[in-house]
């Protein structure tokens, strides 16, 4: 509680720090508003950034710096040391705690600090979406550690967890699995930058090829995995489907290196999973039912959209190559009109009638 005398030294200087004189009672009200506790979290990373920082720290002055009771901090260390294998020990001759020979300066970090309980929560999301696209368990395999770190971390929320788990499903519809040996020795030759020699199989052409390719990057679309990579047949970029590879083999020669800026504008600029450079620029019109929820869909990250004045909603998408862009609109029916160019509206139009020839009678 404040006295009186305390209170006119506060009122006296207030208005040089540029605040309001206070009362007695409105002092008293503000000393004894309750303080902001610390998450768990913030505790543990406040605990390790101390003694990173100082050396070495002693038991009183992390409860000053925490404001939290002796049982609760031993608590905390204890966490630190036996659930996050922080190499954290206590040096009598210093009477502080330090960090023991484990310690490996600015490159020890302890997994899973910059996470809160909403965000630990995410990933364990984030891991059930990989188990569902991984059919072979071969992502959860490597994610399997992390996994049981985030339960780790949870600690007595880890029935909720599992229990969220259950409660959510995932749906994978027309799915192609990709074979776990072809997807760890693509993953393993992206990390490594190494050169992949394999068998592809074209299907537009039912070609099988055998060519080297320097792996870029990988992209998951519509279910299906892909591997961008510098074609060394072709010397060119191309987009190979995972599911496609009928042999690969790593080798031993190091891969192409091709600028971000390249791979963006030669593999992103098309509509889907067509890559490819020189742009179209399709016009659709949604009537007012499929704009109830065409109009909150993105087709493309530089789609242009508007509602008419009769109510329909008009779409405007770029496009490389009319394939994946005309299966789209065609789950669409009788609700959307092409527009524009006269070169899709007629693609659309032919698959629309054979398949009508094909379901008639």
């Amino acid at each position: 509680m404040l006295n009186a005398e305390t209170t006119q030294i506060l009122g006296a200087i207030a208005p040089e720090l540029g605040m309001h004189a206070v009362t007695v009672e409105q002092a008293h009200t503000l000393s004894e508003q309750p303080r902001r506790t610390m998450t768990k979290t913030a505790r543990v990373y406040k605990i390790e950034t101390l003694i990173r920082n100082r050396g070495h720290v002693s038991f009183q002055t992390m409860l000053d710096e925490l404001e939290i009771s002796p049982a609760t901090l031993k608590r905390d260390l204890d966490y630190l040391k036996d659930r996050l294998g922080a190499p954290i020990l206590y040096d009598r001759y210093l009477n502080g705690y330090k960090f023991g020979e484990g310690y490996l300066g600015e490159k020890h970090e302890l997994p899973g600090l910059w996470f809160n309980e909403r965000e630990l929560y995410s990933l364990l999301m984030a891991h059930q979406l990989l188990s569902e696209l991984d059919t072979e368990g071969v992502i959860s395999r490597h994610l399997q550690p992390l996994l049981e770190r985030i339960h780790q971390m949870l600690g007595p929320d880890e029935v909720d967890a599992k229990s969220l788990l259950k409660r959510v499903r995932i749906i994978n519809s027309a799915r192609r699995p990709v074979p776990g040996k072809f997807f760890e020795l693509v993953v393993d030759a992206l990390l490594n930058r190494r050169r992949i020699r394999m068998r592809y199989l074209t299907r537009s052409r039912a070609e099988t090829s055998e060519r080297d390719v320097s792996p870029q990057r990988m992209v998951h679309h519509k279910n299906t995995w892909y591997l961008d990579g510098w074609c060394h047949r072709t010397e060119s970029l191309r987009r190979f489907s995972l599911d496609a590879i009928e042999h690969a083999e790593l080798l031993d020669t190091k891969a192409k290196e091709v600028a971000a800026k390249t791979l963006e504008s030669e593999m992103d600029a098309g509509y889907g999973i067509y890559a490819g450079a020189k742009r179209h620029w399709a016009t659709l019109s949604f009537d007012a039912q499929a704009a109830q929820w065409v109009s909150r869909e993105e087709w493309h990250p530089e789609q242009k959209g508007r509602f008419t004045d009769d109510g329909r909603f008009e779409l405007q998408v770029p496009y490389v190559e009319d394939t994946e862009l005309a299966m789209d609109i065609l789950r669409h029916g009788g609700h959307v009109t092409v527009v524009a160019p006269a070169s899709l509206r007629a693609m659309v139009r032919k698959q629309l009638q054979d398949a009508l020839g094909m379901n008639a009678g």
